[in-house]
This record gives structure tokens, C-alpha cells and sequence, in this order.
């Protein structure tokens, strides 16, 4: 072997790891119906929560998916769930919301807890099995600054959000995670993991099971407004509809250019180890934590549900890589962390689209043509997606105003330059990573 190939394990995938337990599949796919009340458009996380909360008020709900049902990012986070942590927070580790009022500020955080815990009753409510467990998650400080804005940001979060937090030293985050890369850092108790596909899955059957139909490999091509009704125009047929939902997110193509203009797609690239030997899994991560760095240019990481594994996410490059391509730079960054690790192969690699937005919020929304939309993961779509589709069902049941959530008050922001073409972010993603080098190296410097 070359010293590329030896990373690689003789079975290595290029695939999710999660699909090795549930893989994305539809035999016998739905036909477009002609009518109904409400057509969904994108079958991820959001899509489906959306449709089970309308189906379950008695409405007649289509979904529509350009792929199989769980092809997309639904199935390839790398399934850390938490109640609002991320809100706002953006590359350059400053918050948007700093620029809200404190009264607004705290409804998004509430927003963002009451997410979590929707998920965590879903999952209860339908005995999903995706291998659930409130495990809390550490936010590893890559520079000391780091920890001090935690100081500062973990009143508010604690009182709102709740997420039981509390500051470690790095001592103490040693005892956590057997890295000599951080400088202390976090540990929110109010936190856990989950598997995405197998989630995903059990949130698939229950949406069927409420009477909503599923159409996958239908791509829409057109959306035209004809009177009272829309025409969802897509490969497999066309289908009438009261109203319309985008929940298309990093995925949403040029066929929806107000949002495609709004939403800037980026790839987060994975890995799963090969299984570890038993000493490695002891030390690691002893309590078996979601972490989460807190650079420009972050990287998370988690032990697969059966402890045997290590799976390592972050973004490789901002520009198109195969999958073992993005596997060796990955593999780099995690043995730079895990030098322990340096002779551990990597059996899977995969990547999904994060949906960032240019204010780094989440939104629930109406395009100019009157379609309602939810987008805007941000990096944390398991709960924030899943929140927001059950919030936009919510908000069409009780025809309340949109702006009643904090995520409807203010609308998607766009940029005249931008118009859904991401030349420019080979060009951010290296400065931000260079500033993170920086950072780095200068506090190396001045210890």
C-alpha cells in the first residue's frame, strides 16, 4: 500500500456510516396525486415534520422529493442534538443576535429549547429507535478567548435555554477528552446524540402512517400560481395544491431563486473509524460526549452509538473533493488532535450540505410569490429543522402571523451580489481557516 491508501480500511465506503444501519430506499414510489391541500416540497427533517403536524389536524399533505426520502443532509449530520446553543453564531465566532434587543435575543433561545424538547417527545410519542441518549456535549475551546466569551454568553443560555452548562478548566476537559489541542472548555449537560438515518427512518414511517402521501424521485422543475391554487410542476406529474411549503434547504435548486439567492450551501465532510481497540475507546471520550470545537472553521466529533467507533465531521475543504480526498484531509485534522490515532483507518467517508444563512438564523417565512418556506440549519439541523417544520404547521393550523415566532420576524436576508452561485467560498472558507491557524499560533507563541 501507499502511504494514502494505508488510512483506508480494505472495506472502506464512501458512504455514511449511518447507512450501514438504515440506507435510504422507496420500491414502490407514491404516483403524484392532482390535488391537494398542501404540497411539501423537499422530504428532509423539516418536511416531514411539517406534513405529521398538518396531518394529524385531519389536512391532506403531499410531499415531494426530488431523490429517495433521507437522500439529503437529513440522514448525513453527524447526529448531536441540542437546545439552541448555535443560534446566531456565525464563522467569525461573533453572534447576530448580539445585534437584537435582549427581549428578542431571549425568545430565539426559548425557541431553540422548546425545539429540543419537541424532539425528545417526538422520539418518546412514536417510539422512534435511533438509538437516543441525553450524553451532554463538550465545546472544546480552541484559544482561551474562546472561553471567556463562554463565560460571558452562559448566563443568558442557562437561565432561557437551560442547557445545564458550566465552564471546565483544562484540567478538567483533559479528564473528558484525551487531547492536548484545547484550553478547557464547556460541558452542557442538556445535550445528546442520536443516529440521523435511524431517526429519520422511524420519522418516515410515522409521517406514512398518518396518511401523508410521499413522492420521491420527483423533482420540481416549476412552482406557478394560477388563481387561488398552485401548480407543482415535477418529472413525475403535476399536482394542485391550496398552498405551497419549501423545505428543499441546502438542497433548494434554481427552480426557487428567492431562496436559492438567500441561502449559501456548504459541505461538511465526515469519517467513521474502523473499530477501536478497547483502551482507546476508554480514554477517548470516557463519558461518551458529543464535542464540538469552538473555531471559525469548526470540527465535531462522537463515538458511534455502539461505542466502537469514532466519527469525525468538519468542513475538509470549500471546494468539491471526492470522498477519499476529503477522508485524508480529515484524517490529518483528527490525528493532529488524537495523535494516538495516527495509526487508526478510516473505513467510511461522506458529506452533506449545510444550510447557511446570511444572518446565520434559522427562518420561517412567505416567498414573494406567496409559498411559505423553513431553512436555515446552520449546522444544526436534527433539532432546529425538525422544530421549525412542526413551527411553520403550527403557525398554517392556527393562521397566526409568522412574525409571532422569533424566527418569522424578520425576513430572509439576501446580498445583491449573491445569487445562489458560491464561487466565492473556496476564497472565505481558506481566510477563515488561516485566521483559526493564527489564532493558534499565536497563543502557542505567547505560552
Amino acid at each position: 500500500m501507499t502511504g494514502n491508501q494505508a488510512i483506508f480500511t480494505e472495506d472502506f465506503k464512501a458512504s455514511p456510516y449511518w447507512w450501514d444501519q438504515w440506507q435510504p430506499q422507496d420500491a414502490s414510489p407514491a404516483d403524484v396525486p392532482r390535488q391537494s391541500e398542501y404540497v411539501i416540497i423537499g422530504a428532509g427533517y423539516a418536511g416531514l415534520c411539517c406534513a405529521l403536524t398538518l396531518a394529524q389536524h385531519g389536512k391532506q399533505v403531499v410531499v415531494i422529493e426530488a431523490g429517495l426520502p433521507g437522500e439529503g443532509a437529513s440522514t448525513l449530520s453527524g447526529g448531536q442534538v441540542t437546545g439552541g446553543i448555535n443560534v446566531g453564531k456565525t464563522m467569525s465566532s461573533k453572534k447576530a443576535i448580539r445585534q437584537n434587543n435582549e427581549q428578542h435575543k431571549q425568545q430565539m433561545l426559548l425557541e431553540a429549547a422548546n425545539g429540543y424538547r419537541f424532539l425528545e417527545d417526538l422520539i418518546a410519542q412514536h417510539h422512534i429507535a435511533c438509538d437516543y441518549r441525553q450524553t451532554g456535549r463538550l465545546a472544546a475551546a480552541w484559544i482561551p478567548q474562546h472561553l471567556e466569551s463562554w463565560k460571558k454568553r452562559l448566563p443568558l443560555l442557562n437561565q432561557v435555554s437551560q442547557i445545564q452548562a458550566r465552564i471546565l478548566t483544562r484540567e478538567e476537559l483533559r479528564a473528558e477528552l484525551d487531547s492536548p489541542a484545547y484550553h478547557g472548555g464547556v460541558l452542557i449537560e442538556r445535550a445528546g446524540l442520536l443516529n440521523p438515518a435511524r431517526y429519520y427512518a422511524g420519522l418516515l414511517s410515522t409521517v406514512r402512517a398518518a396518511g401523508v402521501v410521499i413522492c420521491s424521485r420527483s423533482p420540481v422543475s416549476q412552482i406557478q400560481k394560477q388563481g387561488a391554487q398552485y401548480q407543482v410542476i415535477s418529472e413525475r406529474g403535476t399536482v394542485s395544491a391550496r398552498q405551497v411549503i419549501i423545505a428543499t434547504n441546502g438542497y433548494t435548486g434554481p427552480e426557487m431563486a428567492h431562496l436559492r439567492s438567500r441561502i449559501v450551501p456548504v459541505t461538511s465532510h465526515q469519517i467513521a473509524t474502523e473499530a477501536l481497540p478497547a483502551e482507546l475507546r476508554q480514554t477517548l471520550i470516557p463519558n461518551q460526549r458529543g464535542v464540538a470545537e469552538t473555531q471559525r472553521v469548526t470540527h465535531y466529533f462522537r463515538y458511534s452509538p455502539d461505542g466502537s467507533r469514532l466519527l469525525f465531521g468538519g468542513r475538509a475543504r470549500f471546494y468539491a473533493l471526492d470522498r477519499q480526498q476529503s477522508a485524508r484531509v480529515l484524517h490529518q485534522h483528527l490525528t493532529q488532535r488524537f495523535p494516538q490515532l495516527r495509526d487508526i483507518k478510516i473505513s467510511h467517508s461522506w458529506g452533506g450540505k449545510v444550510a447557511v444563512t446570511l444572518d446565520y438564523l434559522p427562518h420561517i417565512g412567505q416567498t414573494p410569490q406567496g409559498c411559505f418556506y423553513a431553512v436555515g440549519c446552520n449546522g444544526s439541523g436534527v433539532t432546529m429543522m425538525s422544530w421549525l417544520g412542526h413551527r411553520l404547521a403550527r403557525h398554517l393550523i392556527e393562521a397566526t402571523p409568522l412574525n409571532t415566532s422569533p424566527y418569522g420576524v424578520s425576513p430572509l436576508p439576501g446580498h445583491p451580489l449573491y445569487t445562489g452561485n458560491t464561487w466565492f467560498m473556496p476564497l472565505l472558507g481558506s481566510y477563515y481557516q488561516v485566521r483559526d491557524r493564527l489564532d493558534k499560533s499565536a497563543h502557542s507563541e505567547t505560552h
